[in-house]
């Protein structure tokens, strides 16, 4: 009796195809998907909602084949310009890939002026998010452009110097349902517009106004938004107490504060903000306070609910962990970067009471030792970030306890930090979830230590080895075979590195940002054979790669085609 065998895909039912590409989260693998048939490329363009365009010259086509889009993101694309709008809205049906657009990302867009923007906005109705920072040309005419999305509610203006009072007029009065606004770095806007602001959206949640002329004038107006909910004013070497005292009984909803790098704020200010907002969730004051008042730490006693705590730069003691411990058990987050006074004993008491802790920053603690790291990993077992730092007591033995105890360990920082070496690299490879590892400086660990980190810690993304002298091409060998999935590696001043180590990397297919610096042993056909593979590179650093000659760039030129910044000598290239 014969069978006759079914095709698979004639049992797959669409909804099922899409219920299993909805599972694909790595681009690398939707890549593979699309690729398997037909069926499956259709099914991958009916349901993708986000898309990033690396070449312009793909646009049009891509937005053919993807009409059910939620978030475009241009941001890579600096050619595009009002003729390509022109071209994408007379050659493409815009009434299928806009019609269900809600985030536009234009960031650094530098060829697009008011006239394409006009146009694209009008052909997007239902935009809610644009992102135009860092674009050199826009200025009020184009924010004119802009205010024609009645129904946005987030913008991001970072550092369009062009803009003033008067396109931040346009806007706001344009788009009254603003939830969130970033004006970083706009240097002509002043009081005027940001008074205008308050009164007309009544609905912002989050603003950004870092690096500006803020005055108490400004705190004044802004502490009349009732809905605020997050306040970032970094660097704003205006705002002063005064300022901060305007906001203790304005802003009833505010959670989230950074004033990090105001150098006229003191404790007596924070501690003011803090008597009006004891439901505070952030604090951010780096680099801005110098050392903390007894009323502040007495304050800090009702800062219940705190998540987040950044201090780095200040001089504390261990009364103020002491205080922390106590009362702020929800904190996920504390950043004491360069803080002086930082003792183990102060860090045992913090983790003793904050064992939610999830990310703690103690880069250039210098006085930190094995006692402290292992009170941490012995208390903090939910730990995702670690930076380290100039921490140069730290030895193989806490790295033990960070490998026994912080299984979901995903960042530490350990540059800097002389006592690291081969043995405490084997342990640290316990972590297997380790996303990030710095180990910049680290002149005791050779390939062996590397050997185990890649033998352990497949989920890898980011490696920095900078002059890690011993480090040679047999690491190289290993981490190609064990790190596949690794983006971003940093070899600078590794003297050992060869062509062969080259040519090992060639098979980290998803390596994307590259530092070779000063490896005075590779050489063109090293190079030639890395890009051969490494077909995602976009940045690369070859200064003082003296014996790299054009067949390498040759090479480079025509395999790269990702590539976005190469640097070489005193000679750096935005592609």
């Amino acid at each position: 009796m014969s069978t006759q065998s079914t095709p698979i895909l004639s049992v797959l039912t669409e909804d099922l195809l899409i219920r299993v590409n909805e599972k694909l989260v790595q681009d690398s693998d939707r890549k593979i998907w699309r690729l398997i048939c037909k069926e499956f490329h259709r099914v991958d363009s009916i349901t993708r909602k986000t898309l990033r365009v690396l070449h312009v010259e793909f646009l049009l086509t891509l937005l053919k084949n993807y009409t059910n889009l939620h978030t475009l993101d241009l941001s890579v694309c600096p050619c595009i310009e009002d003729g390509t709008i022109t071209l994408l809205l007379h050659r493409v049906d815009h009434s299928m890939w806009a019609r269900n657009l809600k985030f536009l990302n234009l960031s650094r867009a530098n060829g697009l002026k008011f006239s394409g923007l006009e146009m694209l906005v009008g052909a997007c109705k239902g935009l809610e998010s644009v992102d135009v920072s860092y674009c050199c040309g826009f200025g009020d005419r184009e924010a004119a452009a802009i205010s024609g999305c009645g129904g946005l509610k987030e913008l991001r203006m970072d550092k369009c110097l062009g803009v003033s009072d008067v396109g931040l007029a346009k806007i706001v009065v344009g788009c009254g349902r603003l939830e969130r606004l970033s004006l970083k770095w706009c240097m002509e806007i002043s009081y005027l517009g940001v008074e205008l602001l308050c009164k007309k959206c009544l609905e912002l949640k989050f603003l950004d106004v870092s690096y500006l002329k803020v005055t108490s004038d400004w705190l004044r107006s802004i502490a009349a938004l009732s809905k605020l909910e997050d306040l970032a004013m970094v660097g704003c070497s205006l705002v002063n107490d005064v300022g901060l005292q305007f906001l203790e009984n304005g802003c009833p909803l505010l959670q989230k504060i950074d004033v990090s790098r105001c150098d006229c704020v003191s404790s007596s200010g924070l501690t003011a903000l803090i008597r009006g907002h004891n439901g505070l969730l952030q604090i951010d004051a780096g680099h801005a306070i110098s050392e903390f008042s007894g009323n502040f730490v007495e304050c800090m006693q009702e800062l219940k609910n705190l998540n987040a705590i950044i201090i780095d730069g200040a001089r504390v003691s261990d009364t103020i962990f002491q205080t922390i411990s106590s009362n702020c058990k929800s904190l996920i987050e504390i950043g004491l970067s360069k803080c002086t006074g930082v003792t183990n004993m102060g860090i045992m008491q913090l983790v003793s009471g904050c064992v939610n802790l999830k990310t703690i920053n103690l880069t250039c603690c210098r006085s930190i030792t094995d006692a402290a790291i292992s009170a941490i990993a012995d208390s903090c077992r939910n730990l995702l970030r670690l930076k380290l730092e100039s921490c140069n007591m730290v030895t193989e033995k806490s790295l033990g306890h960070l490998g026994l105890h912080c299984a979901l360990l995903e960042e530490l920082d350990l540059t800097d930090c002389f006592g690291v070496n081969d043995r405490g690299l084997e342990r640290l490879s316990r972590c297997s979830k380790l996303l990030c590892l710095k180990l910049g400086l680290c002149t005791n660990i050779s390939d062996t230590g590397l050997f185990y980190i890649a033998s352990n810690c497949s989920q890898l993304h980011e490696l920095d080895l900078y002059r890690c002298t011993g480090i040679g091409d047999d690491g190289l060998a290993a981490l190609s075979s064990g790190c596949k999935k690794l983006r971003k590696l940093n070899l600078s001043y590794c003297f050992e590195v060869t062509d062969k180590g080259m040519k090992s990397l060639g098979y980290l297919e998803e390596l994307s940002d590259l530092e070779l610096r000063a490896l005075d042993k590779i050489t063109g056909a090293g190079l030639a054979a890395l890009v051969t593979r490494c077909k995602r590179l976009a940045y690369l650093d070859l200064k003082y790669c003296e014996r790299v000659d054009d067949t390498g760039f040759w090479a480079l030129a025509y395999y790269s085609r990702n590539l976005r910044q190469v640097s070489n000598h005193n000679v750096e290239l935005g592609l």
